[in-house]
């Protein structure tokens, strides 16, 4: 009662002077906490993944991006402190430290998350359904107790430090008030962004330094309230002329109507593929194999990271085969659109639209058109990513996803009750088995998605492609020392060192069926697997494209710069060369079609989207990009940043352009004319 009395009695000026100090107690024990997390983090990091970087370094930067949090956030809460000190006092601590706990429980998880997946956690969350979301935890382990009392601990020690170290803090008011007056400067002024630039060598150590908390609030907030303030007209008479300042070689295209299908254009004729082939008389079958996290990374010859896919290299020699291919997409959800539909990305990837996808022609619906029997095939629930919406609404013949598997033979080991289904040898041996080789069949369109190499990378034959990791690292005359650090990643390069053997026998198989003489393969990756350290931000969608056929007359190595959106237009250009097949002459593809020219370049303006609310990459000639960055491509994929606002500039308006367009389909509007779509899917 005395004290509650006496603090009645003091002034206003008082009441402030004991709000602000004790306040700017509890916030500097707030910021101790959260460098003593990203310290935790850091030596966490060092001793599982195989940090490169300068710890020190790291540590500088990660500390730095802390305190940008800790500023954000500081007006905002002594507002609300001072609000609940003036009715009571204590009410005031427990509630800001409550907060505090909350916000380092908070940045605990998300470290955790960070730290098995490898990937920054944003917005992404809440394009998921509850369903997928518990499918995808529990498929990649799940919540171990190993990492449950990581976490309690952590946060146990938090709360005791926060309970314990604010009494001992006692510093002058007058320094108290710096804070939040600093903190509303940061809040409101542009050059918050360029404080938060982080230059390191590699986005994994970009991405190891970025406060957990900070990205998934702010990619939060822009989830539900995005920026929609794109400020190029699309319909401008010089909107081609965007790309003047770029590769003379970019070019846009002959758009028909672009208020009311932004996307609808005159199609290119050109066939750059028949050069290559000496095809049959029958219409060819075409194989679609789409590898779960197949990067070029450690892919083929060059790869920085090794080979680890001997069965593949020695395939690519024998094919016309993209070095520098991309990806559309840095997560699965993007790549049956991408590849089969060369579609755009509406708020959070095309088949996050659901029911209301508009009517779209695709590789699947148009060879179906024209004669041919599609299918598809998948080890997992193809519900997942309303993957298989999508195909219902293109016609797909038959759909065969792990429902459809007559046999646990195949399963993927369990994690926690979970697993994402058939393993590749058993999804790869249900296609040879279920689809038609006579040549009295009709011509086949076969997309088959793996999924051994999907997070937690547990295979049926664990041991044995262990071993053959070992082996591989010493065929790569690998050190000790580097040996020791591949080995935090064992099971993932174990996981492709399977994918690619079961490749290998796939074709082995194959081979002894009639049809293989005419059937024409395309191999590529959905994605670069994550899970492993990337060097730069392109290395998330560096995938390689192998072309296979016994057809070819000639194999050729091509250095230029082409994307999954690019794979469809192609395709169907050299079988319309060849078979006169009845296609349209506008089109809504988003790819002009494959680049075959052995050097490196890039004609395309290829949109990426990483995850389901995170769309900030574009590419444009030999440009990448990234949000408020710019980066040069170098030949060997590699980037390295440029300084030029001019260029920029012009990239941004470009990219801002396609935004446009992609918000109109987000908001209802059309791909193709109705009339269109019934002409060929009838």
């Amino acid at each position: 009662m005395s004290q509650i009395s006496s603090f009645d009695h003091l002034s206003f000026r008082e009441k402030l002077i004991n709000a602000t100090r004790e306040f700017f107690s509890i916030s500097l024990v707030w910021l101790f906490l959260l460098f003593l997390l990203s310290l935790l983090e850091l030596f966490y990091n060092t001793l599982v993944n195989a940090v490169q970087e300068n710890f020190f370094r790291l540590l500088m930067y990660s500390c730095w991006m802390d305190v940008l949090l800790w500023l954000k956030w500081g007006a905002v809460c002594y507002i609300f402190y001072l609000i609940f000190y003036v009715v009571h006092p204590k009410s005031a601590k427990f509630t800001f430290k409550t907060f505090i706990c909350f916000a380092a429980i908070i940045q605990t998880a998300l470290v955790l998350y960070f730290t098995t997946s490898l990937n920054l956690l944003g917005a992404d969350l809440f394009s998921y359904s509850l369903q997928d979301v518990q499918q995808t935890l529990g498929a990649s382990g799940g919540l171990s107790v190993v990492a449950v009392l990581q976490f309690l601990v952590v946060v146990a020690i938090c709360i005791s430090i926060l309970w314990w170290l604010p009494g001992f803090i006692k510093l002058p008011w007058a320094l108290g008030i710096i804070y939040p007056l600093a903190s509303v400067i940061i809040f409101f002024t542009s050059t918050t962004l360029a404080w938060s630039q982080i230059s390191l060598q590699t986005t994994f150590a970009s991405n190891l330094v970025t406060n957990k908390s900070d990205y998934f609030f702010t990619s939060s907030y822009y989830y539900f309230f995005p920026k929609t303030d794109y400020d190029v007209d699309i319909y401008a008479d010089n909107y081609i002329g965007i790309y003047d300042n770029l590769d003379n070689s970019v070019v846009d295209y002959e758009y028909l109507d672009e208020s009311n299908y932004p996307f609808y254009h005159v199609d290119s004729d050109t066939d750059v593929l028949s050069p290559y082939f000496n095809l049959n008389e029958k219409k060819p079958n075409i194989v679609i194999i789409l590898v779960e996290g197949l990067g070029r990374a450690f892919t083929n010859k060059g790869a920085y990271l090794g080979n680890w896919t001997p069965f593949l290299d020695s395939l690519s020699t024998q094919s016309l085969y993209w070095k520098n291919f991309l990806s559309q997409g840095g997560r699965t959800f993007a790549v049956l659109p991408s590849i089969l539909g060369s579609l755009p990305f509406a708020q959070s990837g095309y088949l996050g639209m659901g029911e209301k996808m508009p009517n779209q022609l695709s590789l699947l619906n148009l060879l179906k058109h024209n004669g041919y029997e599609t299918s598809f095939y998948y080890g997992g629930d193809a519900s997942f990513d309303n993957m298989e919406l999508y195909l219902r609404r293109n016609k797909i013949d038959d759909l065969i996803d792990k429902d459809k598997f007559s046999t646990n033979s195949g399963l993927l080991p369990e994690t926690n009750g979970f697993t994402w289904g058939y393993d590749d040898e058993a999804l790869y041996a249900k296609y040879l088995n279920t689809r038609p080789s006579d040549s009295m069949a009709k011509p086949q369109l076969g997309v088959l998605l793996t999924v051994s190499s999907h997070n937690p990378f547990k295979i049926n034959q664990q041991q044995e492609f262990y071993d053959r990791f070992e082996e591989r690292m010493t065929q790569l005359d690998f050190s000790e020392s580097k040996k020791q650090d591949y080995r935090a990643y064992r099971d993932q390069y174990a996981s492709i060192l399977y994918t690619d053997a079961m490749l290998k026998k796939f074709f082995e198989n194959y081979e002894k069926r009639p049809d293989f003489s005419n059937t024409i393969f395309l191999i590529t990756g959905d994605h670069r697997m994550p899970e492993i350290p990337m060097a730069t931000v392109i290395d998330r969608y560096h995938v390689p494209l192998i072309l296979y056929s016994p057809m070819l007359k000639r194999t050729s190595e091509m250095a230029s710069i082409s994307s999954h959106s690019d794979v469809a237009p192609s395709i169907l250009r050299l079988l319309k060369s060849n078979y006169q097949l009845d296609l349209p002459e506008d089109t809504s593809w988003l790819g002009k079609g494959l680049d075959t020219v052995v050097n490196f370049r890039n004609i395309h303006q290829i949109p990426l989207i990483q995850t389901k609310v995170n769309m900030k990459d574009y590419v444009v000639g030999t440009y990448h990009l990234n949000g408020d960055r710019l980066y040069e491509i170098l030949e060997d994929m590699g980037e390295r940043p440029v300084n030029d606002s001019k260029q920029q500039k012009s990239i941004m308006d470009a990219y801002n352009g396609f935004k446009q367009k992609n918000a109109i389909i987000t908001n209802g509007g059309k791909i193709i004319p109705d009339s269109v779509y019934i002409k060929y899917t009838n």
